[in-house]
């Protein structure tokens, strides 16, 4: 059974930025038989996401971005929440905690500048488009560059493999986006806008993976519940070894069974002392059963 948990956000939020981005891309090719924008330039054949966005879809693409963004800093936030309470692997040094809020700072610029960029569309407002463009990718990047640098440091210990492979799937993240959006800059450098399209356009649907990537993260809390990850360690090998229907009780050993006092049965009560023999053939060499010896005679004296 699929338990619920904080790892619906990135899910939430990926699926809606993926639907955002078919549903762009889907009206140029389809609904509009790849129409050329007032926005477009002269001599560009595919259309930019903005310029998609700034025509009638532009209700769409301001809601897409901002429920984009709520979820995806809803997961980040709740990541930081269930490290600080012992739910996920907590940040235990300075360093660790440092890169946390620095993730967690970029993230949000990242934010706004994704949905001021939807706002600001690229044909009434083409440079502070651009600018708001630039703080979405470089917001978003550095973001991915110190949780990667975080996850690092956290998943050092063997224990935390499930850390260890989100790390590489965002340092993946990390080296393609930087490698694309370089390529985008140099494509708008030199107006090359058809390369430009074609990058934009494969930058945002890597994004859609990079945010569901948090669904590795965030998983785990499902079976960590509110007591935190050290009550979930397997039981000690004691347990197995308490007596069935009576517990908190152990099977006694045969050599303490034998240590019990002995019964007097003619008095119906256990023996003070236990019967005990000196091994002689005196008086010391009997057994007495109520633990009293008589005392010995002294030798007769003759005057």
């Amino acid at each position: 059974m699929i338990r619920l948990s904080y790892w619906v956000l990135p899910i939430i939020s990926g699926t809606v930025w993926l639907g955002t981005l078919l549903g762009l891309l889907l009206h140029w090719i389809v609904g509009t038989n790849r129409m050329f924008y007032s926005s477009m330039s002269d001599g560009q054949h595919i259309a930019y996401i903005s310029d998609v966005g700034a025509s009638e879809l532009k209700p769409l693409f301001i809601t897409g971005c901002v429920v984009t963004t709520v979820f995806l800093n809803a997961g980040f936030l709740a990541d930081r929440w269930l490290r600080h309470k012992g739910r996920l692997v907590p940040n235990t040094s300075v360093t660790e905690k440092v890169l946390s809020a620095l993730t967690v700072f970029f993230a949000l610029a990242g934010t706004a500048g994704l949905i001021l960029l939807s706002i600001f569309d690229t044909l009434n407002w083409t440079m502070l488009h651009r600018i708001f463009l630039a703080l979405f990718m470089g917001g978003y990047a550095l973001s991915a560059v110190f949780i990667c640098w975080e996850y690092q440091r956290l998943a050092q210990k063997r224990e935390h493999r499930i850390l260890r492979i989100s790390f590489w799937i965002k340092l993946a993240f990390v080296i393609t986006e930087v490698l694309l959006s370089i390529g985008f800059g140099l494509a708008l450098r030199t107006r090359n806008q058809n390369s430009g399209a074609i990058l934009e356009w494969v930058i945002a649907f890597i994004f859609t993976f990079y945010i569901f990537s948090f669904l590795i993260d965030l998983y785990p809390a499902v079976y960590t519940g509110r007591r935190g990850i050290g009550a979930h360690r397997q039981r000690g090998a004691s347990d197995a070894f308490r007596t069935k229907g009576m517990p908190g009780t152990t099977h006694q050993s045969s050599s303490s069974m034998s240590q019990r006092r002995p019964f007097d049965e003619e008095n119906g009560r256990p023996d003070s002392f236990p019967m005990r023999t000196a091994g002689g053939n005196g008086e010391y060499g009997r057994s007495y059963a109520n633990g009293t010896a008589p005392m010995p005679q002294p030798p007769p004296q003759n005057f």
